[in-house]
């Protein structure tokens, strides 16, 4: 056992190794805004005391995250200063992009990654071989997360480590470390919320409901776990009565509905058909009202209005998402398994994706790693993980949008869809048993026809946005193929959030 398990621990570091030195080849490679957006967070940390960490506003680029990344950025800051104290400098490090801050920065991505690499290796240790081998090339070789975080920059590998590790508890029974390290996460990045009460239905199911005196006990254990977490990370601004400025710093819900680069969501649908009847209207000759503001925004502002169809609010947002998730929830306590969690979880986050308030396009990592892990339960999770995470990388596409990384990003996910196409047809072909269930041939691994539509339609849209459009409109409709990539990968979204409530129902 030990020896299978040293050969386990060495297979998992090359992978990890191979993609380490992929990202370090990225290093040169476009960044966005989020560099400067982190590069500003560590000079605010680093250079203010934590009383005006929440109110500083050097930059447009204000820190909005919660507490726990905010110590983590303070962190990282005391290296930054050791390597180039112009970083962590609050006036003369405004957009400094020297060679010591990208490399510092990139390799900060880099090694936060390990955190990652220990969700994986706990999530993986008791499976099989092959499901094992599926997994970690699945994630650790994530092409949306080479181009999210290594190419665009952010640090959602790091965090995502966290939910996988609180995943791996919950699926080995051990619920109160997984309920702390959710609230771990929560206090780094509140986005992931969405699956909160997942968490909270499965945990008082599974792990509260044992009896009156016992389930009692434990309600009050993992509610002053929960509670001294956030004490550890809101503690010190509830002390200094700014607690009202942290939540609304985190919950700027002047941002318009949709992010800048439109998510492939259900507003999506919305939006466009409200353009569609105003300029129908119009032309019947009604007297519509053009909205002067946008539906995008990355900066706080007033929330745009629509032409035509009545007004989305957060507070509607927020209660689409709840109806959405109520299938999973009453699943979740009428069946609690902890071998479903993981599908639960990555349900909860589709969920967040297509229905709630200012989605930013990244966030279709949240789902997509937790469905890694579903995707090696059966065939029919394979066939549906190999659409969906194809049709998340390509919705990260036009987030590179210079020419020099065209053919990074192709070569991404054509790599990611070979990767996941030989992996699945070895596992599936080598299970006699799946073979059997599934009535699949010897060495086939066969999508359906819907499937195999979508995906050439997607090369036609990707031909059409890329070469036709440039080729034949210029610069006219520059909007136009930003649209189509996002309308199109909506359909595959929202394909994928039937499927999963189908199989959650079955």
């Amino acid at each position: 056992m030990d020896h299978r398990e040293n050969i386990d621990r060495r297979l998992l570091l090359w992978f990890f190794a191979v993609a380490t030195a992929v990202k370090l080849l990225l290093i040169p490679s476009y960044r966005s805004t989020d560099f400067e957006v982190h590069r500003n967070w560590l000079a605010i940390t680093n250079s203010l005391p934590l009383t005006k960490w929440y109110f500083d506003e050097t930059s447009q680029w204000t820190l909005d995250y919660p507490p726990f990344f905010a110590y983590f950025e303070r962190f990282l800051s005391i290296f930054a200063r050791l390597i180039d104290p112009r970083i962590v400098d609050l006036q003369s490090g405004l957009d400094y992009s020297s060679e010591s801050v990208i490399y510092f920065q990139r390799i900060s991505v880099i090694v936060s990654d390990l955190c990652l690499l220990c969700g994986v290796y706990r999530l993986t240790r008791k499976l099989e071989p092959m499901k094992r081998n599926l997994i970690c090339a699945m994630v650790i070789w994530s092409p949306g997360l080479l181009i999210v975080d290594h190419i665009h920059f952010q640090y959602n590998g790091f965090l995502l480590g966290w939910l996988l590790l609180s995943i791996s508890f919950l699926q080995e029974g051990r619920d109160l470390l997984g309920g702390f390290l959710f609230a771990v996460l929560l206090c780094f990045k509140h986005l992931f919320a969405v699956a909160a009460p997942v968490y909270f239905v499965y945990l008082l199911r599974h792990y509260c409901w044992s009896g009156l005196v016992t389930g009692f006990r434990r309600l009050v254990t993992i509610g002053a776990v929960v509670v001294a977490v956030f004490a550890a990370a809101y503690g010190p601004f509830i002390y200094h009565g700014q607690i009202q400025q942290v939540i609304s710093r985190m919950f700027p819900f002047g941002r318009g509905l949709c992010h800048a680069y439109w998510a492939p969501n259900f507003w999506v649908f919305y939006i466009i058909l409200d353009k569609g009847l105003a300029f129908l209207l119009r032309k019947l000759g009604f007297e519509i009202q053009i909205p002067s503001a946008s539906f995008t925004g990355g900066l706080v502002g007033d929330s745009s209005p629509f032409a035509v169809l009545p007004q989305i609010t957060p507070l509607t947002t927020f209660a689409m998402v709840l109806l959405a998730i109520s299938p999973c929830l009453i699943k979740a306590w009428k069946k609690t398994h902890p071998g479903h969690v993981a599908r639960w979880i990555a349900y909860a986050y589709t969920c967040g994706f297509l229905f709630g308030w200012h989605v930013h396009e990244k966030a279709s990592l949240h789902f997509t790693i937790p469905l890694s892990i579903v995707a090696v339960q059966s065939l029919e999770d394979a066939k549906h993980y190999f659409l969906v995470s194809i049709v998340s990388c390509y919705s990260l596409f036009p987030l590179l949008y210079e020419p020099q990384e065209y053919s990074i990003k192709v070569l991404l996910l054509l790599l990611h869809s070979m990767i996941m196409w030989l992996g699945f047809v070895a596992q599936y072909t080598n299970n006699n048993k799946v073979q059997k269930e599934n009535r699949v041939s010897k060495s086939k691994l066969r999508i359906g026809c819907f499937e195999k539509s979508y995906l050439m339609g997607l090369v036609i849209v990707e031909i059409v946005s890329q070469f036709l459009h440039p080729y034949y409109l210029g610069d006219k409709f520059p909007f136009l193929p930003l649209m189509l990539i996002s309308t199109y990968c909506t359909v595959g979204i929202m394909y994928s959030w039937i499927w999963q409530i189908r199989k959650i129902l079955t």
